[in-house]
């Protein structure tokens, strides 16, 4: 019994972070396609999965280009109008090319 228990809430336990890591995934991809590198995506999508709510995330979609830097990346969120989407953007951008982000490294 104790067994069932046990793997019932691993179970659980396993579901309830789901949903953040197809998050974090579908942000990553949204600023690989915003034109961001590989690891520079990596880096804000992990930092921003929290702090953004979903339709903020699909705000981002929408923001395709082949090759961007990422002051034009800011930019271009700026231009989007909302202003903690901006702000999580411009400080998870900021900490991750100076290295300061924990998940730069």
């Amino acid at each position: 019994m104790r067994g069932a228990v046990a793997a019932l809430l691993c179970l659980a336990l396993a579901e309830s972070c789901a949903p953040a890591k197809l998050a974090e995934g579908r942000l990553r991809s949204a600023l690989v396609d915003a034109g961001l590198s590989k690891g520079d995506a990596a880096c804000m999508a992990e930092r921003m999965t929290d702090r953004l709510t979903l339709a903020q995330v699909r705000k981002l979609e929408v923001l395709k280009t082949p090759k961007r830097t990422l002051p034009d990346y800011v930019y271009a969120v700026r231009r989007l109008g909302d202003a903690k989407l901006l702000g999580v953007t411009a400080s998870s951008a900021a900490l991750c090319e100076s290295g300061l982000a924990p998940e730069s490294r």
